[in-house]
């Protein structure tokens, strides 16, 4: 799991990154970065809707599995990204490891460029 440290307290700590910040999209994965200078570390947060799945331990799995391929790749993200991933398609929860590895951290690759 990823630190508490690295993740986003409260609503309110959203709204910089929805005004400030850049998307990159793949299938059924988008991310969403804005480069924040007055925090040491990056902050993540995974927004998984109902349309997605109606149930909650589905939802939280998927939160899960994103956040353990972050932390594995902690060192990609560079220091004062606030990122938040969005979740589009239930395909997520049920996608291989490696597959969904591979989508990951190519869109952390892209907001390094």
């Amino acid at each position: 799991m990823l630190a508490s440290s690295f993740r986003f307290h409260g609503r309110r700590s959203l709204g910089f990154l929805f005004r400030q910040g850049k998307s990159v999209r793949r299938k059924s994965i988008s991310l969403k970065v804005a480069m924040n200078p007055r925090r040491p570390a990056f902050r993540c947060a995974v927004v998984v809707g109902k349309k997605v799945s109606k149930s909650a331990p589905v939802r939280n799995r998927i939160r899960r599995r994103l956040f353990e391929i972050v932390r594995l790749h902690a060192a990609e993200v560079p220091a004062g990204a606030d990122m938040a991933f969005f979740i589009y398609d239930a395909e997520v929860a049920t996608m291989d490891a490696k597959e969904l590895e591979a989508t990951v951290v190519g869109l952390l690759q892209d907001i390094s460029k």
